[in-house]
């Protein structure tokens, strides 16, 4: 790590015998660092929010794809058990490690790719089930 790298730590999973309000973790707007975490990286699953994100330049920010590198301790337990949609979002996330993904979501065509892929896979699943 160099001098002005801050090192950044998975949050701690939230635990039922934790205190509601202990005030042991720091809340930011009301909710926690996990909440806050947890609610954006579900977000990715999204392929227009995704492209969103290329059209406001966050994903050509280092620091920003710094901090989806550091999002991937999301795919491991227990943080995994969380997701709401674990296909989409981790394989969204993966693919935002890419610089070529990051730059080619800006296209459309991208973009509606991933969404049919999507629902191709819930049809799939829910035929399953």
């Amino acid at each position: 790590m160099n001098d002005g790298d801050v090192e950044m730590l998975p949050p701690t999973v939230p635990d039922s015998s934790m205190a509601v309000d202990s005030g042991e973790e720091p809340k930011y707007g009301g909710y926690s660092r996990f909440e806050i975490e947890l609610e954006f990286v579900q977000c990715l699953a999204n392929p227009y929010y995704l492209n969103h994100l290329a059209a406001q330049k966050y994903l050509s920010r280092p620091e920003f794809v710094a901090y989806l590198d550091y999002l991937q301790y999301w795919a491991r337990p227990p943080y995994l058990k969380y997701l709401t949609y674990p296909g989409p979002t981790l394989r969204h996330l993966e693919l935002l490690q890419q610089e070529r993904f990051r730059r080619d979501i800006l296209s459309p065509d991208l973009v509606q790719r991933l969404v049919e892929e999507g629902m191709k896979s819930a049809v799939v699943w829910h035929a399953q089930a």
